[in-house]
């Protein structure tokens, strides 16, 4: 059982973990090397634990302290009870969900590992907003795709702000960073994937038409927002695909899109029943 410490100094060195949470450049600093990332909220910390991720310690204003009593019971990591305007004063802001804990991050596996169990998978390049990264994982786990590879510039999927834009999504799906891009992409298409580059080029293949859930594996390449895949990575591709646009819109948010395309990757759908639904 953990022991309940009640901590009234903003300053006190146990809260350490928590201090400057609203500095993004230290905290995407910090954390990676001190093998820590933030959950917040009681289902993200639950979620977590699920996944097997190794509690630091827990922050919870008074009222959370019955809400969470059952890991407090099971988990021995010290728990500090704070105020609500303790809480902010450490943090930086308002803690809303009033619960937040220190995870200790787990090593992440090689890319290799991940290509060798897999069938359809994500591949991000330069995708650099903790917002996107967050839908795009939580899409990814809710619409089947098998893992997420990452360039070597994308944001931390455990930054705290992508695990609770995922709601705790990040845990669920597997990932790995290759390590030079975009030449690792190689090693993708030779573990027998086909790399189908997501591009809102004229050019490219309706997604529909390319019938992406008939391949036998298929690794589907987001790239950041506005800029969308590097010159690289698109000549690295098998195939560029395009989700059709109505109304003169010209392209969607990464993050929307990728939701789009994890369906027609991951279960398919007859030759535009799903796009004509929309008018496209």
């Amino acid at each position: 059982m953990a022991e309940i410490i009640t901590v009234d100094d903003p300053a006190d060195p146990r809260l350490a973990d928590y201090t400057g949470l609203t500095d993004v450049e230290l905290r995407r600093r910090r954390e990676p090397a001190e093998g820590l990332f933030i959950a917040e909220g009681e289902k993200v910390i639950r979620r977590a634990r699920h996944a097997g991720y190794e509690m630091r310690s827990m922050l919870l204003s008074s009222k959370w302290v019955d809400v969470m009593r059952d890991v407090i019971d099971e988990v021995p990591a010290p728990v500090y009870a704070v105020s609500p305007d303790l809480a902010e004063r450490v943090t930086g802001y308002h803690v809303h969900r009033g619960a937040l804990a220190s995870m200790q991050r787990k090593p992440l596996p090689p890319a290799a590992e991940l290509l060798a169990g897999t069938r359809r998978i994500v591949v991000m390049e330069a995708v650099n907003d903790h917002t996107n990264i967050g839908a795009i994982f939580r899409s990814a786990a809710a619409l089947g795709m098998d893992a997420v590879l990452l360039s070597p510039d994308c944001a931390d999927p455990l930054y705290r702000r992508s695990v609770k834009v995922s709601m705790g999504a990040v845990f669920s799906v597997p990932y790995a960073r290759l390590e030079s891009w975009p030449r690792d992409l190689s090693a993708v298409r030779e573990a027998g994937f086909k790399l189908l580059a997501l591009t809102p080029a004229e050019k490219a293949t309706t997604i529909d038409e390319a019938a992406p859930h008939t391949l036998e594996r298929a690794a589907l390449m987001l790239g950041a927002e506005g800029g969308g895949l590097s010159t690289g990575a698109l000549r690295a591709a098998d195939e560029w695909v395009r989700i059709p646009m109505a109304h003169g819109v010209d392209s969607l948010n990464v993050g929307a899109a990728a939701a789009v395309a994890f369906y027609a990757v991951a279960t398919g759908h007859p030759h535009g029943g799903f796009l004509a639904r929309w008018g496209w």
